[in-house]
């Protein structure tokens, strides 16, 4: 790394009630106080970052389910320091065998996939990710690493305030919207007492513990090839789904080739489509183009919002499963192409023609040894709890990946037997003259690049550090000309963008423009640790 930071770590131009957390030995930086214990406790019995990547992503799945679980899909980049490479993990999920076009327009019963059911759940990959995890570069096995979860899970946690309101957000809307006997083991695990639990309550998911056992035991065994991938098949044929015991057979995680771009000097590194990545480098590879002297501003706030959205336009028109594109994902980053791309953006706001943003439930994590591996590592139900669905007598949650399958066969991202769909979750990572700077990231459903472009602007235009980059009032491009904005923003700015025809909506609701986590190594190779003031958050370290 260069002995210049690329921010001044005293630099404080946003009020937070945090500061960027030092560390020599090792750091895990999550969402969860407890997940971030279970990390850390991997880390001191001996373990690497990746070891502790999969014992807190698996104390997750219990202490946050409200966003991911056992029956969701991850995605990872892993910088293995010995290797001088940074490795990326796509263990997204695919479609039934059985669910063909026809098949899901017949079920579907519309023009659209549903949010719920067993009609959008895809093959879960987040055990198959663990187990490559550890198998390939972990340390110990899953037995030790997932024994904090476990115990989570068994014994009991105390519901943080965060994730009171999260669930709480969860069980209002499922009351109302599911109903019959395929969501109600659902509401038999969740909410046992007929009600979210309350802050400071404990929570107990017995049936969840007994799972993870069979994971941790089988090497991840079971839920492919024994007998919870029985359990699952054998709950879709009771309730109308399309599983059969070979597409859990059948199913590998991919080791993929990180999608990268030069942004002024630094590498920003992106898991490449099915995931939405590479929408993050479309748009910095156009912002890349214009000169940033100063954050607050509406010229800069204009350049990002125009550029987010024609990101996002080609986003939504080509990103699927990779080998279903209409074009190489490369062509995207072209540099010519950004430069023209960029020639669109005039002083007004214009309109292009993406979907609409829906909400979501995802968790990120970050770890790093005092070896210098490092990992970025994300993991999500989709859509909260995800389907509605929890398989009986196990507590596995299962996502609803496939509502973002469409069902017109002109586009890109139609569903296909064994396709995987557009993907939202997105792990990041920053490089430099091939050297890791360190993991990133930030939740939140469509959020995520445009978290992404934020932060990596904030830390290489603007000279925050990673905590002040993650504090920094943010935007959320919705649709059409319409953008939400945090508590915070200069109002001045904001009557100025408004006058170029922006619609903006000023909002409270902290969560809904995303929780992140960053580690940034210093060139002595001490540890910096940023993590969101959004939500329950924690930083473990030594």
């Amino acid at each position: 790394m260069p002995d210049k930071l690329p921010f001044d770590p005293t630099f404080l131009p946003y009020p937070s009630t945090r500061y960027p957390i030092m560390a020599r030995g090792g750091m895990v930086n999550t969402s969860s106080p407890q997940a971030a214990a279970a990390g850390l406790d991997a880390l001191r019995q001996g373990g690497n970052a990746v070891d502790a990547a999969v014992a807190t992503a698996a104390a997750l799945t219990v202490t946050e389910p409200t966003a991911n679980g056992i029956g969701g899909d991850a995605f990872a980049l892993v910088w293995i320091e010995k290797d001088k490479t940074l490795y990326g993990l796509n263990a997204s999920g695919w479609a039934p065998e059985q669910l063909t076009l026809e098949a899901a327009q017949t079920a579907a019963k519309g023009d659209k996939m549903p949010t719920h059911g067993w009609l959008p759940v895809m093959v879960p990959g987040v055990p198959a990710a663990w187990a490559a995890l550890a198998d390939l570069f972990g340390r110990m096995p899953m037995t030790r690493s997932l024994a904090p979860a476990i115990s989570y899970a068994r014994d009991g946690y105390p519901v943080s305030p965060c994730l009171s309101q999260m669930w709480q957000r969860a069980a209002t809307r499922f009351s109302a919207q599911l109903t019959g006997e395929a969501f109600q083991e659902w509401f038999r695990t969740f909410l046992p007492h007929g009600r979210a639990p309350v802050c400071g309550e404990m929570v107990r998911l017995p049936h969840h513990a007994n799972t993870l056992e069979q994971i941790a035991n089988s090497q991840s065994e079971s839920f492919y090839r024994g007998e919870l991938a029985d359990k699952i098949v054998k709950d879709s044929e009771a309730f109308g789904g399309f599983f059969t015991r070979a597409d859990f057979a059948e199913y590998q995680v991919d080791w993929v080739t990180p999608a990268t771009l030069d942004y002024r000097g630094y590498t920003v590194c992106e898991i490449p489509p099915n995931g939405q990545g590479i929408v993050a480098l479309m748009a910095l590879n156009i912002l890349k183009q214009f000169e940033f002297h100063e954050r607050e501003s509406s010229e800069a706030f204009h350049r990002q919002w125009e550029a987010m959205k024609i990101a996002f336009a080609d986003g939504k028109r080509y990103i699927t499963d990779v080998k279903e594109m209409f074009l190489p994902w490369q062509q995207l980053l072209d540099t010519s192409y950004g430069k023209a791309r960029a020639g669109e953006i005039g002083e007004r706001a214009a309109l292009p023609e993406p979907g609409t943003p829906p909400g979501s439930g995802t968790v990120y994590l970050c770890t790093a040894d005092g070896e210098g591996n490092m990992v970025s590592y994300i993991q999500s139900n989709y859509m909260g709890f995800g389907s509605g669905i929890v398989v009986r007598d196990t507590g596995i949650a299962l996502q609803n990946r496939g509502h973002d399958f469409s069902l017109n066969p002109a586009d890109a991202n139609c569903i296909a037997p064994r396709k995987k769909s557009y993907h939202t979750i997105i792990p990041g990572f920053l490089m430099k003259d091939g050297e890791a700077g360190g993991p990133f990231g930030v939740m939140g459903g469509y959020m995520q690049p445009q978290g992404h472009v934020q932060v990596v602007m904030n830390l290489v235009d603007f000279g925050l550090n990673p905590q002040q980059a993650l504090d920094a009032p943010r935007w959320q491009w919705m649709k059409d000309k319409s953008f939400t904005v945090e508590a915070g923003f200069d109002t001045a700015i904001l009557k100025q963008l408004q006058a170029r025809g922006h619609e903006i909506t000023l909002s409270t609701d902290s969560p809904l423009f995303g929780r992140g986590q960053m580690i940034y190594k210093l060139p002595n190779g001490s540890l910096m640790g940023a993590t969101e003031g959004r939500t329950d958050s924690n930083i473990a370290c030594y």
